[in-house]
């Protein structure tokens, strides 16, 4: 009876993964392109095949496709003044500011970065034109380690493979950089403190290698003056005052780029 349950458990899981659209960003190499980066209102239209970033505010970033489908990262239960509801949220629990206990119930896919019962947190949403999947990673907790407690929850749109990175507190192993895979355009946290210290985080983007990186989760400006130069002998970095960002596969820049974006809560026009 016991090897029966087994060999059920085990189909069933190799049936599941089956059935998982394959990840391209595991699948595929990096493939450059020309810089083009343009400013847009959360509501204008987007081109096929490209996707726009919003920086909402702390942690928080929506997310659009083409299509119309939206996602906002580290969800608290506030974006702005809008009627927007997004398709998909995604959140992490280290601190309050990067989750809510109490997300909107219109949301149709609420996705938590930590696990329930004893569970690793395990995501794998496939909208269509946007994919969601997650990364579990440590946090620290009362002095200890919550194994699990983080998702790096990656989107797959237009092509792209865009990271967010939560409230990382260490370097990823191995195993979890190989499940990331090719990252395009990450946004990581760069107070220094509460979550990974400054070092690790430059040694860690530049590992990862994506073509775009958005700074988020700084406090005071010295913080983030502090990543950038860290970081400006082999990035360029562009900060002109826009909080949004229109990017696709064919138009990231050569150069890898730190595109520092201003928080600013949604607005209908």
């Amino acid at each position: 009876m016991i090897r029966l349950i087994l060999l059920v458990l085990i189909l069933v899981g190799t049936a599941q993964a089956e059935t998982r659209r394959p990840s391209h960003c595991i699948a595929l190499a990096d493939t450059g392109g020309m810089a083009y980066l343009h400013k847009a209102a959360f509501r204008d239209p987007l081109d096929k095949h490209h996707v726009r970033l919003s920086y909402i505010a702390h942690a928080s970033f929506l997310i659009q496709t083409h299509d119309g489908l939206s996602a906002v990262t580290d969800y608290t239960g506030f974006i702005g003044n809008t009627d927007l509801v997004p398709d998909v949220v995604t959140m992490n629990h280290a601190h309050d500011t990067h989750w809510t206990e109490f997300p909107d119930p219109d949301i149709p896919h609420v996705l938590e970065g930590w696990g329930q019962g004893g569970q690793v947190a395990d995501h794998h949403l496939d909208l269509g034109s946007l994919l969601v999947r997650n990364v579990t990673t440590d946090i620290r907790r009362g002095g200890g380690v919550e194994p699990d407690g983080n998702s790096i929850f990656v989107f797959e749109a237009g092509g792209l493979c865009i990271a967010h990175l939560g409230h990382l507190h260490h370097e990823p192993t191995p195993a979890q950089y190989a499940a990331l895979g090719r990252m395009d355009v990450v946004m990581a946290a760069v107070d220094g403190s509460l979550t990974l210290d400054l070092p690790s985080m430059i040694r860690l983007l530049q590992k990862m290698k994506a073509r775009i990186v958005i700074p988020m989760h700084w406090f005071e400006g010295w913080t983030l003056n502090a990543f950038l130069d860290g970081m400006s002998r082999d990035y360029a970095i562009v900060n002109d005052g826009a909080s949004e960002l229109v990017i696709s596969l064919r138009s990231l820049p050569d150069r890898p780029t730190i595109h520092v974006l201003a928080p600013r809560f949604l607005r209908d026009p």
